[in-house]
């Protein structure tokens, strides 16, 4: 019983001189992170962010989601300058490694129908070769050219946040002639 009373009177007088100090329990409760004022945490986009999305919204698996934004990166790099694919690249960090993952498909060619026209067109032409390479990237990655404006949607409302809206602004200014 004595035991009882002195464990009762140190824990008494430790929580009353704990009580003075200030919001010693909010910290406490900070700490574990039940803070009733927790501030919102906001994520920066991603490339992992925009795969899983690309996956999830368009059905796509993730070689495919990775190697057609590989496609349309590329595709803004050599449309932009070093410098605004450089500003892409920090506020969209794993772009280049997006552009690594893209299909070569510098051997491929098509012979007949529109892609064969394609093909020889794209030979005068490097605007519409690097759009032929677009599409030719999508096909070999077993989706349909078609495709190409919905991964951009979908890629663009990804990035439709205040932290995505640099690596938006670049990604539009790049694509000009792919979707215009």
């Amino acid at each position: 019983m004595k035991k009882l009373i002195i464990l009762l009177t140190i824990s008494t007088l430790s929580t009353s001189a704990m009580a003075e100090e200030a919001s010693w329990f909010d910290r406490l409760k900070n700490l574990v992170g039940l803070s009733e004022n927790k501030e919102q945490v906001v994520e920066m986009p991603s490339t992992d962010g925009l795969i899983k999305q690309l996956t999830h919204s368009l059905n796509v698996d993730t070689d495919q989601a990775s190697g057609g934004m590989g496609a349309i990166f590329n595709y803004v790099k050599n449309n932009v300058s070093a410098d605004k694919f450089s500003q892409l690249a920090k506020s969209l960090p794993g772009v280049d490694g997006l552009v690594g993952q893209m299909p070569d498909v510098s051997k491929l060619s098509s012979t007949s129908g529109l892609g064969g026209l394609l093909d020889k067109a794209a030979e005068y032409s490097d605007s519409l070769k690097a759009i032929n390479d677009v599409k030719k990237q999508f096909e070999a990655l077993g989706l349909k050219p078609e495709m190409i404006s919905s991964f951009v949607t979908s890629a663009k409302s990804y990035l439709d946040t205040e932290q995505g809206q640099s690596a938006k602004q670049v990604l539009t200014d790049g694509l000009g002639k792919l979707l215009g």
